[in-house]
């Protein structure tokens, strides 16, 4: 049958009958005959190349285990992926291998299962997938490799046990804190010691957990030639603890999501072949631990240089001092200040928002904390204003070709050009004056309803909003 790993054949022994044995004499007959056939069909000078026992073997793209006392758990409920490196003696020769597949029960030996790999590559990982329907749940099993080339077989390589895990554990995790109840307002400012327990649960080894209600999947990368590069997963203690025996418990610190208000950590236990539990919920409230943001002149400008006292909550200050602080503007830039031994600290900032200046600062505490934002904001209107005596905003006035004059004045400092357009047509620039002011004269072509789009730049290139200058030519 062809798969997704290649074109395989299956065969399948469960007894040893008298029948039986003579059919595999008779198929070893067959298969003396076509390979004598075989050679004598090869050209006198094609010396066969001499297999090499596969190496790199896997399976379930776990490492495979030579223990029988220590075999590696696997979900084979579609089947158990099987794989290892085949190759010759002669490095210099690529010819297409075979991989055969042979598993059978550790309990008994004699059912054996082999799949084969047909058209492989030397050098490259050559997986194939054992059928589910010869892995029953809780048995362990063996497997072994071997390369064929030519009519020439290696040695079988060392087996590989596995056992099948295929069932999830029964029952979810018990999830609890001592220092942040359930249900519950607490004061935020150190990490959240977790308890997660499996309640005696000996199926369970370790717990998965995450702040999002989606955890993370366990997989495994793939380097070079194929080869499967398995990770423990309880090393990347953000997302996984190893419970300390089976059916125990496991105890983390995690600092929740920046933010106050309802927190929700997800757990679920995981067993040997790191099948999921259903999931326990944690919820319990945050109450705010932003720092307050505090700029020496209440009412700047557009364009000011402000600075700003930046001050932790108390709260967070007692539990571990604060050491820092990032600072957040409308454009996306960020900046990091460091905070004095009060946790105090001072920002300088230059307001130049179109709109207006938002300022949102977060604290970050010795012991990893870090707070809610703390705002600070000010609206301006950065928009022109524009006056014609001729054609006067929202009235009628002048006439087909009589020309008029607009001028343009700022709102806010700074002011280096203004760009105009009439009715769409292309834009045009005019500097600004001394007193930041410009005129331009406009002639309409006919009779109508029109309008002027104007907006100003700042000095340091900034575009400012744009005023919208609507009028009727009688």
């Amino acid at each position: 049958m062809t798969t997704p790993f290649g074109t395989l054949t299956r065969t399948r022994t469960r007894t040893r009958s008298r029948a039986h044995t003579r059919a595999r004499a008779v198929l070893a007959v067959l298969g003396t005959l076509g390979l004598a056939l075989a050679a004598a069909a090869a050209p006198a000078s094609a010396a066969a190349p001499t297999p090499i026992t596969p190496t790199q073997l896997f399976n379930a793209y776990q490492n495979c285990s030579t223990d029988a006392d220590q075999p590696t758990y696997v979900w084979a409920g579609t089947g158990l992926v099987v794989e290892g490196i085949p190759a010759t003696a002669d490095a210099t020769d690529n010819p297409s291998l075979t991989v055969r597949y042979q598993v059978w029960p550790v309990a008994d030996p004699t059912q054996t299962t082999t799949v084969t790999r047909i058209g492989s590559v030397s050098g490259f990982e050559a997986p194939s997938s054992l059928p589910a329907d010869a892995l029953a749940d809780g048995h362990t099993y063996a497997w072994q490799a071997q390369t064929v080339a030519g009519g020439t077989a290696s040695d079988w390589s060392a087996p590989c046990y596995v056992t099948i895990d295929n069932t999830r554990p029964a029952k979810a995790p018990t999830v609890s804190s001592p220092n942040y109840p359930p249900d519950t307002w607490n004061q935020g400012g150190e990490p959240v010691e977790f308890k997660l327990d499996a309640d005696g649960d000996k199926d369970v080894t370790g717990f998965e957990f995450s702040w999002q209600q989606v955890l993370p999947v366990i997989g495994t990368n793939i380097g070079d030639h194929g080869i499967p590069q398995p990770q423990d997963p309880y090393a990347d203690t953000r997302y996984f603890a190893r419970a300390d025996a089976p059916g125990g418990s496991a105890t983390i610190h995690l600092v929740p999501p920046a933010g106050s208000g309802p927190m929700t950590l997800w757990v679920r236990s995981l067993d040997r072949a790191y099948n999921g539990s259903e999931d326990t919920e944690y919820m319990f409230f945050v109450r705010s631990t932003a720092p307050t943001v505090t700029p020496d002149n209440p009412s700047p400008g557009f364009g000011d240089t402000v600075t700003f006292t930046l001050r932790p909550d108390p709260g967070v200050q007692a539990v571990s001092p604060v050491v820092g602080y990032s600072v957040k503007t409308l454009d996306g830039s960020t900046v990091d200040v460091t905070a004095g031994a009060d946790g105090t600290a001072r920002a300088d900032l230059t307001l130049d928002g179109i709109d207006g200046e938002r300022v949102n600062v977060t604290s970050r505490s010795a012991n990893g904390w870090v707070s809610d934002a703390g705002s600070w904001s000010i609206g301006y209107d950065t928009t022109p204003t524009v006056a014609s005596d001729v054609y006067p905003e929202n009235g009628s006035g002048g006439g087909a070709d009589v020309p008029g004059t607009f001028t343009f004045a700022p709102k806010v400092k700074g002011v280096a050009s203004y760009t105009y357009s009439f009715n769409g047509d292309p834009e045009a620039t005019v500097d600004a004056g001394a007193d930041h002011t410009a005129s331009v004269d406009w002639t309409p072509p006919a009779a109508g309803d029109y309008c002027a789009t104007v907006y100003a730049t700042s000095a340091s290139g900034i575009q400012l909003q744009p005023y919208y200058y609507c009028f009727t030519v009688n």
